[in-house]
């Protein structure tokens, strides 16, 4: 099959949806599936030449025709010479640069909305999701009405995005599995990741940790985190909080600054964002990975987390919550430090015998619901029934 996706970027920083697009696509190539992209990146991004698949960079340059023009273009030739496009996320020029084209093409596409439909946003930006309204009745919602198939990355998902906006609601939905990369590792790795995480943080020597790992924005409930851990820590003298990530807004002083008025600021560490086999060592050795956030469509950490075999402790707002229940691989509760703190106390009390399955639990829910190979066979089976 050869599969043409439209994505606003390849550039790995836009974090799941780019990350899920090219695990996809290698899994697919090694059944004899082709990928091509289309992007409004600029051909001269260092990203680009480490991408391992064709992309069509339409982004700005001085000459004739502009970004949208061009990536049009582009999608109308490349759809002779492809059997069905993938469209990644909404609210963006790629979701309605090329739908024209498609269209004229009579290329069947699907939609992968990414999270883009949940209504916590309509409450977190009421003046901005009537503006998308607008945007929705006028162009986004004719892609998915018009879709052959609207993918959604687990149930929860699909259940809030129902009549997340007026009109163009009679789509066809699946649910598809999507994936995270594996971040288990031979021996010899993990001893390079751990050492390099301990040349960060020299004083995590010897401790036990939880760990969070994304972006540090308000959104991840990272201070509900710190006070829910400030009221564990006389319970566990010995145990840390990692908290790793970029800090994109300039948050992170006022969060060193709550532990410090917690009196726990020796126990909470800052690494700043790791990758690699960095990242694959601190899961792998983390007691439990730690997300509490507000609005969390999938959740690609949580899934690396249970590849790595570790505990997830989260939030019912992150949306593969019940499936990590049904697993037995963590737990989850509501988006409040008081449920956190109780959240973490249930942890923390666990019999040696309950602590020691969790584990192999985790790993078993990766295979199952989260997994490379899983997520492809679910997009293959998805296009395949929709050409």
């Amino acid at each position: 099959m050869r599969i043409l996706h439209l994505i606003a970027s390849v550039d790995p920083a836009g974090g799941g949806p780019v990350e899920y697009a090219r695990l996809v696509a290698q899994e697919h190539a090694k059944a004899g599936h082709t990928s091509t992209f289309v992007t409004f990146d600029q051909s001269g991004s260092p990203f680009i030449a480490d991408f391992p698949f064709p992309v069509a960079c339409c982004g700005p340059n001085p000459s004739f025709p502009g970004p949208v023009e061009k990536f049009r273009r582009a999608v109308a030739q490349l759809a002779d010479d492809h059997d069905i496009a993938v469209i990644h996320g909404l609210w963006n020029r790629a979701a309605i640069s090329g739908h024209q084209a498609l269209c004229d093409a009579g290329l069947p596409w699907v939609v992968f909305p990414h999270g883009m439909l949940d209504p916590w946003f309509r409450r977190a930006k009421p003046v901005k999701h009537w503006l998308k309204q607008l945007y929705w009745t006028l162009w986004q919602g004719r892609v998915l009405s018009q879709a052959s198939l609207v993918l959604f990355t687990c149930e929860e998902e699909k259940r809030l995005a129902r009549g997340a906006f007026i009109g163009h609601s009679s789509y066809r939905e699946r649910v598809v599995a999507f994936c995270a990369a594996d971040q288990e590792r031979s021996t010899s790795r993990l001893e390079a990741g751990r050492r390099a995480l301990l040349s960060l943080l020299p004083d995590l020597a010897g401790k036990e940790y939880l760990l969070f790992l994304s972006r540090i924005h308000p959104k991840k409930a990272c201070d509900d985190l710190i006070r829910a851990f400030k009221a564990v820590t006389s319970l566990e003298p010995e145990l840390q909080l990692v908290i790793a990530g970029p800090d994109q807004i300039g948050w992170q002083k006022e969060l060193e600054a709550l532990a410090d008025e917690f009196g726990i600021a020796q126990r909470v560490h800052w690494p700043g964002m790791i990758q690699g086999d960095v990242k694959a060592a601190a899961f792998a050795d983390a007691r439990a990975f730690v997300l509490p956030s507000h609005q969390e469509n999938f959740g690609l950490v949580v899934a690396e987390a249970l590849s790595a075999g570790t505990p997830v402790l989260i939030s019912t707002q992150v949306n593969i919550w019940r499936e990590i229940e049904a697993e037995r691989a963590g737990y989850a509760v509501s988006d409040t430090a008081d449920a956190f703190e109780i959240l973490l106390k249930r942890f923390l009390a666990l019999s040696p015998s309950e602590a020691e399955q969790m584990p192999h639990r985790a790993r078993l829910g990766y295979e199952r619901h989260f997994s490379v190979v899983r997520a492809a066979d679910d997009l293959i089976a998805a296009l395949k029934e929709s050409i």
